[in-house]
């Protein structure tokens, strides 16, 4: 070979990383992090944020109505209980919170096909699924407690006795506990029906779909089972049809008082307990098998 054929190495600057190699759990940190401010749209454009706050604002606002009538109830009770805190409104809001936040964690990644540059991490095919629940289950948990402590918060800043505000804690934490309850299974129903499709609208209409028309059905086949000559039987299980008379057919399983949108199961709570059991799988572990084989190429 000769001297003109010799080749140059030329050195442009580029200079090797030298800190240090995240591993799984911190990826996992990331995109869990990453994903619970995408829940809120934080990160992303003015458009993002409309849902999430309009939501938020809506849902909190009987909380500080309530603070309002209790500084001026000499009284000083609250109109609103913690344990189903105005549930029409919390049922629609959360709906639509879910349904538009949902395909934001999870659809955008199959449409740009994202799927395999995560997996090229050192990270295992369960790991997504579970950032993404830990994520959306943190973001619905601010969306259901965050009411409650405002209400509480209005409530106990008028009382005058620590027995008082001693009563208040203990009627509040039963309703945090339920709210853990709503989070858990909602989070993963919500995901695992956005997750159907890349698509935003569709991923939005199957999960709004599937929540309403359960809910319809329930509450539908519920009301003919209170009309007279018609069985009560029909009444108390119609609500195992939908998450969210489930949920509140176990609230008053566990004791709850308060009327909410399902008559008291009774004797048949344990069925509701079940389902609820059968939810939470159903969201949990059918979102994580959704994404063993999705996104592989």
């Amino acid at each position: 070979m000769s001297a003109d054929n010799v080749g140059v190495i030329h050195n442009i600057g580029y200079r090797a990383y030298e800190g240090s190699r995240l591993g799984r759990a911190q990826i996992m940190r990331a995109l869990a992090w990453y994903s619970l401010r995408s829940a809120f749209g934080f990160g992303r454009g003015a458009k993002a944020k409309i849902v999430p706050v309009l939501t938020f604002v809506a849902i909190c606002l009987p909380a500080v109505v309530s603070a309002v009538v209790v500084a001026l109830n000499s009284q000083h009770t609250r109109p609103i209980s913690y344990d189903v805190y105005t549930p029409q409104l919390r049922i629609f809001v959360l709906i639509v919170f879910i349904a538009a936040q949902a395909p934001d964690l999870v659809s955008r990644d199959l449409r740009s096909h994202c799927l395999p540059l995560y997996f090229a991490r050192p990270i295992e095919r369960i790991d997504y699924p579970v950032a993404k629940l830990i994520a959306f289950f943190a973001a619905l948990l601010v969306m259901v407690e965050v009411p409650l402590l405002l209400l509480y918060v209005g409530t106990a800043t008028q009382l005058h006795t620590g027995s008082q505000i001693w009563h208040e804690t203990k009627a509040l934490i039963p309703g945090l506990l339920l709210g853990v309850a709503w989070a858990v299974v909602l989070c993963g129903l919500g995901l695992l029906f956005a997750s159907f499709s890349g698509r935003r609208a569709y991923a939005t209409g199957a999960v709004a779909i599937f929540f309403f028309l359960t809910l319809t059905l329930a509450t539908l086949l519920t009301n003919i089972g209170e009309q007279p000559g018609v069985g009560h039987t029909l009444s108390r299980l119609a609500g195992l049809i939908s998450p969210f008379t489930v949920l509140d057919g176990v609230r008053q399983w566990l004791g709850g008082t308060t009327a909410g949108i399902v008559p008291n199961p009774g004797g048949d709570g344990v069925l509701y307990g079940l389902m609820f059991v059968v939810f939470l799988a159903c969201g949990i572990g059918g979102l994580i098998v959704r994404y063993r084989k999705v996104g592989v190429a």
